[in-house]
Order: C-alpha cells, then sequence, then structure tokens
C-alpha cells in the first residue's frame, strides 16, 4: 500500500514558518525566562530548563505524515526527525513517547506496528528507550516522537550564540524533499535519501560539543535558507552561503528541475526572499537551497570532522543572508 498516497500534502506538513511565528508569538514564556534556558524566542530547536547548576532537562516533539511509502522506513524517519531537535541544542535523548495518528478504519493495524517498529530501532540506537505514548484514530496517518533528554546548562548550542567569522558547516546533504516529492509523484525509491533522513545526528552533535561550538541548529522543514535565517536573525549577524558547496544528494537537482518542487519549499522561499541577497543565483538553484527536509543535518556555526563548510557568519550587512 503506498502511504504517502494518505498524506494530505507532501513533505512535513509543517505550517509555513511566517504564519507559524505569528501564530505563537506572545502565546510562550521566553527564553531566559527563570530557568527556562531555551524556549520559542528565537525558535530554538528544543525547550531546555535548568534543574540546577549541571543538569538541565531538554524537551521536543515532533510528527510527520508519511513521507515515504514503506511503514518501517517512514517510523525510522520520523523517529530520528524527532530525536535530533535534542542533538541541535547539545542534548542527550533519555526516553521518548509514540504519537500516533491512524485511519483504522482504512490501513491495517500491522503497517502501524510496523511504523511503530521502525521508530523503536531508531531510539534504540540513540540509547533512548520508547516508554509508551499516545494514538488516535485520524484520517491522515502521522507518526513522531515526544522525546526527553538531558544536557549540560553551561553547553548549549545555540541558535543565538553565532558570531562573525565563524565558519558554516553541514553535516548531511540536502535534497530530501524534491526526491520525496518524486517518490510521492511516481514510486520511484531513492534508498540513499531513505538512509540519511534514518541516519541520527549524535555524533555530529557530540564532536560540536567537543569542538567549543556553541551556535546550531538542525535542517528540517524550513529548508536550508530557513534555518539559516533564522539563525543568522537570532545572533544578530549576515550568514555568507557558498551555493556551489552545499552538499546535494543525488537525484535532487533532477527533481526540483523536472518541477518536483514541495509546496513548503515554495514557501521557504518566499518567507527568506526579502531578506536575502541572491545575486544572480537561478530560480531553480535558490529553490534547492530552500528545499524542505526531513530529518536533514546539523547546521553549525564553526568545524567539525566530516561536516562540509558551505559559508560564513559575517558582521550584520543590508541583508541577512547573502548567497553567492
Amino acid at each position: 500500500m503506498r502511504l504517502t498516497q494518505y498524506a494530505r500534502g507532501g513533505g512535513a506538513g509543517k505550517l509555513p514558518p511566517g504564519e507559524l511565528e505569528g501564530l505563537i508569538r506572545g502565546l510562550t514564556g521566553p527564553a531566559g525566562d527563570g530557568a527556562l534556558l531555551l524556549g520559542a524566542a528565537d525558535g530554538d530547536d528544543a525547550a531546555v530548563l535548568r534543574l540546577d547548576g549541571t543538569r538541565a532537562v531538554a524537551s521536543t516533539v515532533d510528527v510527520v505524515p508519511p513521507v515515504v511509502d514503506d511503514p518501517y522506513d517512514w517510523g525510522r524517519i520520523a523517529a530520528a526527525n524527532a530525536l535530533s531537535d535534542v542533538y541541535a541544542v547539545g542534548g542527550e535523548p533519555v526516553m521518548a513517547l509514540n504519537l500516533l495518528g491512524w485511519p483504522r478504519d482504512v490501513l491495517p493495524a500491522d503497517l502501524a506496528r510496523e511504523v511503530l517498529r521502525g521508530g523503536r530501532d531508531v531510539a534504540a540506537r540513540a540509547g533512548c528507550p520508547v516508554a509508551g505514548g499516545h494514538s488516535v484514530d485520524d484520517p491522515e496517518p502521522k507518526y513522531g516522537l515526544a522525546v526527553t533528554g538531558t544536557a549540560d546548562p553551561g553547553r548549549l548550542l545555540r541558535l543565538a550564540d553565532g558570531r562573525p567569522g565563524l565558519p558554516l558547516s553541514l553535516t548531511k546533504p540536502i535534497g530530501t524533499g524534491a526526491l520525496t516529492a518524486r517518490h510521492r509523484a511516481t514510486g520511484e525509491r531513492f534508498p540513499h535519501a531513505v538512509e540519511t533522513m534514518a541516519a541520527l545526528n549524535a555524533e555530529a552533535a557530540r564532536l560540536a560539543l567537543a569542538a567549543g561550538v556553541r551556535c546550531a541548529t538542525d535542517v528540517t522543514g524550513f529548508g536550508l535558507l530557513g534555518h539559516l535565517y533564522k539563525l543568522a536573525r537570532a545572533s544578530g549577524v549576515t550568514a555568507v552561503l557558498d551555493a556551489a558547496a552545499v552538499p546535494v544528494l543525488d537525484g535532487a537537482r533532477e527533481c526540483v528541475r523536472d518541477g518536483f518542487v514541495p509546496g513548503g519549499t515554495r514557501r521557504n522561499l518566499a518567507w527568506v526572499s526579502p531578506h536575502a541577497d541572491f545575486g544572480r543565483l537561478a530560480e531553480e538553484r535558490r529553490l534547492l537551497l530552500a528545499d524542505a527536509q526531513t530529518s536533514g543535518g546539523l547546521l553549525i556555526a564553526g568545524e567539525i570532522p566530516g561536516a562540509v563548510v558551505i559559508g560564513e557568519l559575517v558582521e550584520r550587512r543590508a541583508h541577512t543572508l547573502v548567497v553567492r
């Protein structure tokens, strides 16, 4: 059964970034308010609450509709995507809860079991037990995790801690949005994209903390450009991106050229364009850089082994993003 045909829209189903920011404005506690070290003020990937001088708890939740047809792979991808938020703030996941929406009168229960099995297996690789969860009868299948982690309050990765002179590094190639859009439309499979999305960001986060990095985020539904814009805006700097240096999954450029572009990608590009200087960069290249990812890599203000340097942070200029 083609699970992606039961998703109402393509991609991870996020609300448009500008719309989301307006929706939650004033409704969440600001970061730095008492024990709350990270919250929704800058859009950091997980909330972090200080417990004492050496301990903090990190908390996040992420749910996605099916981005691939194989239920086990979907479960793996959704779990890695949720766990990534804890890694992106410098935390270590310690427990997760399943969140499952399932059209029980349409899709058989054994497919749901495969989704849950995929999530469990990826969480197990992270050393994070899945201790129950919640399910609802839902016309659109959805799956994800609520994840609790621990962190050192003195060694967090924050959006607002980027500084001029720092290089920008990326730990996974982009292009999953375009490839999964083609998969949804044609049924064509892209195993290399699946394995990229199912890979954990645990080692990248460990290396970043070991290198003294203080600023990072993960690249998910708002695309590389969207998440880079959020980082530069929060840090009060300009991000200069070398488009040619950005690693891209095999086949993704051809997907964009052939029109397999998720709606979320176009919304991402529209959101950042007023704040960006693209020079003469072609529209297809812009769309690829804005490609709405699922379970992408870490975007780091610094350098770590294995990551590709794709640009740098500089003093604030007229535009928050400069793409060359």
